[in-house]
């Protein structure tokens, strides 16, 4: 085992949830050597032709890696590994969504226009390649957002990857709606969240309805010119919204795991083509840091 690579004890965590052998045909290799590999690119943003030799061969991990996404595998894992975590009482319902923005690599770039089926159906993330491949250009280049939901537990509920350029209160309704923790035993997913923090990019009108509709308790602070326009139209302008300074505070949470899923320098930096394979990488990476 070298620097990165699964303990034993993580391994026997994810073998849990790896789906099952096949009954015929040939098995693959020790699907542990295989991960180890695959994490190793997404921890170093390396060349898939890179990977070193104690991983086996480079095509049998590009090709499990292709494959997972494909079949959405590594939805699947990240969803066992979630409901595990609820069922311990792990997962704490308040939310808090943000977002980043991550360069991409000018390897990124060069992929077909138009979108691409990926084959299968999804409960959650991209069905298929976007057209524009979850890249935005900028003043600062070609650069790809990643809208986020995180628990007050640190754990990530949805993912949504847009182009760069595109704003945070659009893709709100989107992350929030991608929420989906499957119980246990009996009974629909939880989907809807105790509480809901963001900044002020998310105060709109829209959005605070929305959360209402679903009977979410929300903490956003207002703008300022929407403050002064409300005052400015005074008694028809109505109430101000509820804001708690000290519950604000706790929004940092999403922040801080921001800041830990980009010390994966494959999601730091976009290096994969298809935004349905970078979203792959991001799953990736929050399965093998929920080990």
């Amino acid at each position: 085992m070298t620097r990165g690579d699964l303990t034993d004890i993580q391994w026997v965590r994810l073998e849990a949830a790896l789906p099952p052998l096949p009954k015929m045909g040939r098995w693959p290799r020790d699907r542990r050597q295989v991960f180890d590999g695959i994490w190793w690119r997404a921890r170093t943003g390396s060349p898939w032709r890179d990977l070193p030799e104690r991983y086996g061969p480079w095509e049998t991990a590009y090709t499990v890696f292709r494959r997972w996404q494909i079949d959405g595998t590594w939805a699947k894992i990240l969803e066992k590994l979630q409901v595990k975590a609820d069922e311990a009482g792990i997962i704490e319902w308040e939310v808090s969504v943000d977002s980043t923005v991550c360069r991409a690599h000018q390897h990124a770039a060069g992929a077909r226009k138009r979108g691409l089926p990926i084959g299968g159906t999804r409960t959650s993330g991209l069905a298929d390649e976007p057209e524009d491949h979850g890249l935005g250009r900028s003043r600062g280049g070609l650069s790809t957002k990643i809208h986020l939901a995180v628990d007050a537990s640190f754990h990530v509920l949805a993912a949504v990857i847009t182009g760069g350029q595109r704003g945070d209160a659009p893709a709100f309704e989107q992350v929030l709606g991608q929420i989906r923790v499957p119980r246990p035993g009996p009974g629909r997913p939880r989907t809807r969240p105790e509480h809901v923090l963001a900044d002020r990019a998310y105060s709109s009108r829209q959005i605070r309805s929305y959360l209402r509709r679903r009977g979410i308790a929300h903490t956003i602070p207002e703008k300022r010119d929407q403050a002064g326009h409300r005052f400015r139209r005074g008694a028809a302008g109505g109430r101000p919204p509820a804001f708690d300074r000290e519950t604000y505070k706790r929004r940092h949470k999403v922040e801080c795991r921001i800041g830990l899923l980009k010390q994966a320098r494959g999601v730091a930096t976009r290096y994969d083509k298809l935004a349905v394979r970078y979203e792959a990488t991001i799953q990736l990476t929050l399965i093998r840091q929920a080990l």
